[in-house]
């Protein structure tokens, strides 16, 4: 899957990218399907620690997929990020094969109704 990663303000180093390539990675096991995704990484000016902000978006066939995440890391932020995600993949996933279902059994009355 491919993964563009644009830090908002600041420069991200090689090992932040590359920790959220892994993860993103690993949505692959969950969803084969997955076009590409999006990452944002944004550091909020605000006076608590939890300033550094993940947003992550992916798209997929019908459809695109979106988690947000504040924490103290990128690092953490990601995680939750990538969890959402793939909590999100499932019920897509779930949704899909539904219709699916309901369009096969559609498809089957109707060729039984035609002999």
């Amino acid at each position: 899957m491919k993964i563009g990663v644009q830090a908002i303000h600041f420069s991200a180093d090689s090992k932040l990218l590359e920790f959220i390539q892994k993860k993103a990675n690993k949505l692959d096991l969950f969803f084969d399907q997955i076009i590409s995704g999006e990452v944002y990484l944004k550091l909020e000016n605000v006076e608590h620690e939890a300033n550094k902000i993940s947003e992550i978006k992916l798209i997929v066939p019908g459809g695109t997929l979106f988690a947000k995440e504040q924490c103290k890391s990128f690092e953490e932020a990601t995680d939750l990020a990538i969890e959402s995600l793939r909590k999100q993949i499932t019920k897509h996933k779930d949704k899909t094969r539904a219709k699916l279902s309901e369009h096969k059994a559609i498809l089957s009355e109707s060729e039984a109704s035609d002999y």
